[in-house]
């Protein structure tokens, strides 16, 4: 592997300590995966409903640019930390482009205002999108099966995990199922720095490498800010590494090493699932599916994300 990763820390086959990592038979990474894969568009609402544009634009954050109302939401639960803080903990920004969004953004507005705010639009959109399915006994059981993983998350060197999971529970079982979800996306996020820290991928070569594979388009890792020249200088340092062709694409080896860095991920991500048990997150599977359609069928997301959803 390049950069001697030593295939048992990097998820591979021959080499998986389970005791080490916390994940126990059950729950497989495809399942874990497929459990992400329903839930983060329920979180993701935060980043597109115009009923949270219109609170965040309220409390004086810049309703027609998305980035404006972003980096705040979702750093939020952090406390009033700098954009550096904010930098290291999203990890694949530009720092220019943080700093442009935070410099000044608890000036607008305090994180305790913003909390509120976002709850105050999660409630308002998920009334929109879900209307009748709002009053289903189901999205109570839903609610009470995530939030179980979610209190089981572990969020020791997972900083964005452990400040929502700080938070206070909020009453309603569709805001109750929404913070559950966003622990949970941050659990899982926190753990996959952690895997490309591992696999020696640094901010912009994240980007480069997953593009490699078809994650989503070059166009669309634009969004995080980074230069041409930065770019083409990750391109570089990949293709000395012998994990990108000329053309940009990945080599077998930097597919490989993507694999593995998703794998990783699962598997730093199965223990909230593990504590619930296969049975239980079967279950939630099955009563999120008419909420995760609501979702994508409103149109709110995007086609295409830079998470690779539904292309790893």
């Amino acid at each position: 592997m390049p950069h001697d990763v030593d295939e048992s820390v990097a998820g591979g086959e021959g080499g998986e300590d389970r005791s080490r990592v916390g994940v126990e038979p059950g729950i497989e990474p495809a399942g874990v995966r497929r459990l992400w894969h329903l839930l983060e568009p329920l979180h993701a609402v935060l980043y597109y409903a115009p009923e949270v544009f219109e609170e965040a634009n309220a409390l004086g954050y810049d309703k027609e640019e998305r980035w404006s109302s972003y980096f705040p939401l979702r750093a939020a639960p952090l406390g009033p930390v700098g954009a550096e803080a904010v930098t290291s903990a999203f990890y694949s920004y530009d720092p220019g482009m943080v700093a442009e969004h935070m410099d000044g953004a608890w000036a607008v507005a305090s994180p305790g205002e913003v909390l509120e705010a976002r709850l105050r639009g999660i409630d308002r959109a998920y009334r929109s999108l879900f209307g009748e399915l709002m009053d289903r006994p189901e999205l109570a059981e839903a609610a009470a099966l995530a939030r179980t993983a979610a209190e089981a998350v572990e969020d020791a060197g997972r900083p964005l995990a452990a400040a929502n999971a700080a938070l206070d529970w909020p009453e309603p079982p569709h805001l109750q199922l929404w913070h559950a979800a966003t622990i949970l996306r941050e659990h899982r996020g926190d753990g996959h720095l952690a895997a490309l820290l591992v696999a020696e991928l640094d901010p912009t070569e994240s980007l480069v490498s997953f593009a490699a594979i078809g994650a989503a388009s070059t166009e669309r890792f634009a969004s995080r800010g980074w230069s041409p020249r930065a770019w083409t200088a990750a391109h570089e340092r990949l293709l000395a590494r012998g994990l990108l062709n000329e053309d940009g694409t990945a080599t077998d080896a930097g597919r490989d090493l993507r694999h593995r860095v998703e794998h990783l991920t699962d598997r730093l991500a199965a223990a909230p699932w593990n504590a619930l048990g296969r049975k239980s997150a079967d279950r939630l599977s099955e009563l999120l599916g008419d909420y995760w359609v609501a979702v994508l069928a409103s149109g709110l997301l995007p086609s295409e994300n830079t998470l690779g959803i539904g292309r790893v």
